[in-house]
């Protein structure tokens, strides 16, 4: 260990990858190590509150400590001795698994949690001791929720069906097991083909209907047919115009027509937030293109709101699953092959294929054309031209969805649905038709 005088700040010291270490420094590693094991200490020991006398171990002074412990073991090893640190680390460990492995009547028997808890602050101990303060304090606090969310994540699981926790076991696989081992680079046909771009459609389709189940199953069904309208809007408001526009042909008592507006509202402001995670490039001039008939859209909202506010608002259930991976993965391939689309065009046909292979696989989806798009090279289409396009797509899907109104509900019962559809959809025209213009001359 080195030693020098440093005027001002105390004692020097320099660890073993010689950076120079100030007393401060050391003092504020031990105080978030204490803090760590206090913050853990305070919601074990609330939680042993009840117990017996002589039942309760590891509270708060006991976690303060084993913070610290780790605090200290962490400092000696980045400053003085890894050897001697790691002698220590062992004689900690040791002393706490015999603390709660040792032996005990039935009575007497310690629960796993706080041993595991106990584990946990001593690394969190050692990783403030070693000069991660910010992390070990992150930790500390994550650990701490964890714990105090007890009564919450088991009311979760005893209320989660088998085929939920199925779903939430296929989505680990195709976020966490799947997606990080994929290469983010082009293959295929025209380079048009990015694993793990491709993939990340999935997680997105699959993880936006877990998040619309989710949400459906905490309020939707007590909140009825307007909460659903916007949790069925953030992932498919087609799928939502379908489902109400049978209401409505039923003569169902509800705001149908209010739904199927609000939830093609909430599809603009969902693909201008894909714009922006997928493709920033062109999320300014999307936004632009896309802006006031979404303001439309929602005013149009209010007005059809109005003129149902007599009706009582009903539970509508959209899914009864939380997702199913074969709509996903044949999501995947519509992507796939707007790809190749897309890559074909720009080099067959230039900037104008391009734009007009865009709008082509937007037709089916809009999701799919904005994925594509995101796969191209940042000038192989001008922003003007590549937000016309992609707009372009919104309009054929809103005129797509005012055709299932009609066709679904009849116009008498879905007269006001497909009007509210109409509103924006000729505000969008005629931005497109401007915009076009001016382009193209």
């Amino acid at each position: 260990m080195n030693l020098s005088a440093a005027a001002g700040s105390g004692l020097t010291l320099t660890d073993r990858y010689g950076t120079m270490v100030t007393e401060p420094d050391l003092a504020l590693s031990l105080a978030v190590a204490v803090t760590a094991g206090l913050l853990v200490g305070i919601e074990r020991g609330w939680r042993q509150r009840d117990e017996a006398e002589g039942m309760r171990v590891a509270g708060i002074r006991t976690f303060t400590l084993i913070g610290a412990i780790g605090g200290i073991i962490g400092v000696l090893g980045l400053t003085y001795s890894v050897l001697l640190a790691a002698i220590l680390l062992a004689g900690a460990l040791a002393l706490l698994l015999s603390a709660f492995l040792r032996g005990r009547t039935e009575k007497e028997k310690r629960d796993a949690t706080t041993m595991v808890a106990a584990l946990l602050t001593l690394c969190i101990g050692l990783l403030a001791g070693a000069g991660y303060a910010a992390l070990a304090m992150a930790s500390a606090a994550f650990v701490t929720l964890v714990l105090a969310l007890r009564r919450q994540t088991q009311g979760f699981l005893a209320a989660l069906s088998e085929q939920e926790l199925r779903a939430i076991a296929r989505f680990a696989v195709i976020a966490g097991g799947v997606l990080p081992f994929l290469p983010d680079a082009n293959y295929g046909p025209y380079d048009a083909w990015n694993p793990f771009r491709l993939w990340l459609v999935v997680v997105l389709v699959t993880g936006f209907s877990i998040a619309g189940y989710v949400a459906a199953r905490l309020v939707g069904q007590k909140r009825g047919t307007l909460t659903m309208a916007v949790i069925g809007g953030a992932y498919s408001s087609t799928a939502v115009t379908a489902a109400f526009a049978g209401r409505l042909k039923e003569g169902d008592a509800g705001p149908f027509a209010t739904g199927i507006a609000l939830a093609s509202g909430v599809m603009y402001l969902r693909v201008m937030l894909l714009a922006v995670i997928l493709a920033p490039r062109v999320a300014l001039e999307f936004a632009e293109v896309l802006g006031p008939p979404a303001i439309v859209a929602f005013a149009v909202v209010a007005l059809v709101w109005r003129s149902e506010r007599e009706a009582t608002g009903t539970a509508t259930e959209l899914s009864k699953k939380p997702f199913e991976i074969v709509p996903a993965l044949t999501f995947l391939l519509l992507v796939a092959a707007a790809s190749l689309l897309v890559r074909w065009a720009q080099v067959e046909y230039g900037e104008m294929g391009s734009a007009v292979s865009l709008f082509l696989a937007g037709s089916f989806d809009v999701d799919a054309a904005l994925v594509a798009y995101s796969t191209l090279p940042s000038d192989s289409v001008p922003l003007e031209t590549a937000a016309l396009a992609l707009a372009g797509t919104v309009a054929v899907n809103m005129a797509f969805k005012a055709a299932i109104v009609v066709a679904n509900a009849g116009w008498t019962a879905g007269r006001k649905a497909s009007l509210a559809l109409c509103a924006s959809l000729a505000v969008l025209l005629v931005i497109l038709a401007w915009r076009a213009i001016s382009i193209f001359g």
